[in-house]
């Protein structure tokens, strides 16, 4: 893909930014190498590895999962919660 003025000028319409005139050479520069970089994990053969595949052997190391017992850690933390309510914060619903 080539990275020219017109596509730029796109990016920047969805985006909602502006590149300034005297930097649009250079962001056209730094995006076409950026492109060109993606392009080349194309040439990689994946069809061999398992979807699952990871570079940690084992997996994901997890840490044990303790609950925090000591009021005050809790008191100091709700404190900078926007809104909370006992002791939990208290978001906006999303669905």
């Amino acid at each position: 893909m080539q990275i020219d003025h017109d596509v730029l000028s796109k990016l920047e319409k969805l985006s909602h930014l502006r590149i300034d005139k005297s930097k649009q050479e250079e962001v056209i520069a730094q995006l076409s190498d950026i492109v060109a970089y993606v392009e080349n994990l194309g040439e990689l053969e994946t069809d061999h590895l398992d979807a699952a595949f990871s570079t940690l052997t084992g997996g994901t190391p997890l840490r044990e999962d303790i609950p925090v017992t000591d009021p005050s850690i809790s008191a100091s933390i709700l404190e900078h919660a926007h809104q909370h309510a006992d002791d939990f914060f208290v978001v906006p619903a999303i669905i």
